[in-house]
């Protein structure tokens, strides 16, 4: 007989092997569960995303040659001073607007009207040496010069001419013998005395007249001098070569300043110029005249007029594209140089074109999407994009006129998802 002691190791043993096996029963049934529940899920139809949609259009379209450029001022001119001096006063400030020939800046005249003084007493002194070495041979303020009328050289004449008449009437006597050899030689020596010295005095006379015309030309060097001088003292007033605003103005009162030195810029701003580059597949559609319309990120709403002004005469090698520059009006000022730009040019005839709304375009990886609504589903669809006209985006190639699109959560399409218009 077995007593209970001896039965008791038994029967863990016993309950252990009960409790693996209910363990393994319930695993198999949990196991049989999930893999239903699996099934069921994967039979079930996905929820349909709720979209809105429109149709492809055709409609005749202007058609446009976008560019992109920075603004230019119309006209810009750095202003420099004539002449060196010291900023005495400043009429104008950065932004100011001033037109042409306004008063920009005035220098110390000072020195410029000492020097002006000195030159004036230098003039003076250089017309008192003309007058001297004209009254030296009886010439008289714009009296021409003959040397005949000299004094001297009249005097210098008349005893030739005389003794010109005794000897000729010595060549008479002495044929006759009413006088000798001896005083004929003596008459004619007198006579060629008189000629060197008739010729001495005309000489004289000329050589004066051309100390006349050195004083004259030290005279007009003076008083070019002097003319010089007063252009300074006019010049220390610095006015605005043309009419814009001003952009810049570093001259500050006290300051030295030379001719080399910037004392403000002004620009012209109207118009305005926008220098594009144009691709060499459409140089043929660009020509001098043409109509663009501007807009710029700080007026996104609003397209400014212009038109194209200048046309460059060859294409640029390395890019392949025609410089073409456009003149854009701002009279009220609201563009201003150095804002990017983008231009429209306009060509002369409307071309048709396949439009949908900007809210069924997606762009994912530098490339545009669309999705086309057929049968319940969303495909997913690349597409080419051209420009856009109001709310509508045209789509050059990947869509055909009447196609439905979806315009609303986008996000949450797929190829393939199931929608519900």
């Amino acid at each position: 007989m077995i007593s209970r002691h001896q039965l008791k190791p038994y029967s863990f043993v016993a309950l252990a092997i009960l409790a693996c096996a209910l363990a393994a029963a319930c695993s198999r049934a949990n196991s049989q569960k999930n893999a239903s529940a699996n099934a069921a899920a994967a039979n079930a139809t996905p929820e349909a995303v709720t979209v809105t949609t429109a149709a492809a259009i055709v409609r005749d379209v202007p058609q446009f040659v976008e560019a992109t450029g920075s603004l230019a001022a119309d006209e810009q001119t750095d202003v420099a001073p004539n002449v060196s001096g010291r900023v005495a006063s400043v009429s104008v400030d950065l932004g100011s607007y001033v037109q042409k020939g306004a008063a920009l800046v005035r220098l110390d005249p000072a020195d410029a009207r000492l020097r002006l003084q000195q030159l004036e007493a230098q003039a003076q002194q250089a017309q008192s040496a003309v007058r001297q070495a004209e009254e030296k041979i009886g010439l008289r303020p714009g009296q021409q010069f003959d040397p005949t009328r000299v004094a001297e050289v009249a005097s210098a004449k008349a005893s030739l001419d005389l003794a010109d008449k005794q000897l000729r009437r010595f060549d008479k006597l002495i044929e006759s013998g009413d006088v000798s050899r001896a005083q004929y030689d003596q008459q004619r020596a007198q006579r060629d005395q008189l000629q060197q010295q008739y010729e001495a005095q005309l000489a004289a006379a000329r050589q004066n007249y051309a100390g006349i015309a050195t004083a004259r030309a030290a005279a007009a060097a003076a008083e070019a001098q002097v003319a010089q001088a007063r252009k300074a003292i006019a010049d220390t007033n610095v006015y605005a070569p043309i009419s814009g605003y001003v952009a810049d103005r570093p001259a500050d009162v006290g300051e030295y300043v030379t001719t080399a030195s910037k004392i403000a810029t002004i620009v012209r701003t109207n118009p305005l110029r926008l220098r594009i580059d144009i691709p060499e597949q459409y140089i043929t559609l660009v020509q001098a005249g043409q109509t663009v319309a501007v807009t710029t990120s700080a007026y996104a709403d609003r397209a400014f007029n212009g038109r194209v002004a200048r046309i460059s005469p060859n294409v640029t090698a390395a890019s392949r594209t025609l410089t073409v520059e456009a003149e854009v009006e701002n009279g009220q000022g609201l563009l201003k140089p150095g804002q990017f730009a983008t231009v429209r040019i306009q060509m002369s005839k409307p071309q048709p074109a396949v439009l949908v709304p900007a809210t069924a375009v997606r762009v994912q990886e530098a490339s545009s999407h669309v999705f086309v609504i057929r049968e319940g589903r969303a495909e997913d669809r690349v597409v080419q994009t051209g420009q856009t006209e109001g709310g509508l985006v045209e789509i050059k190639t990947g869509l055909r006129e009447g196609e439905i699109v979806a315009t609303s959560n986008l996000e949450q399409l797929k190829d393939g998802a199931a929608v519900r218009q």
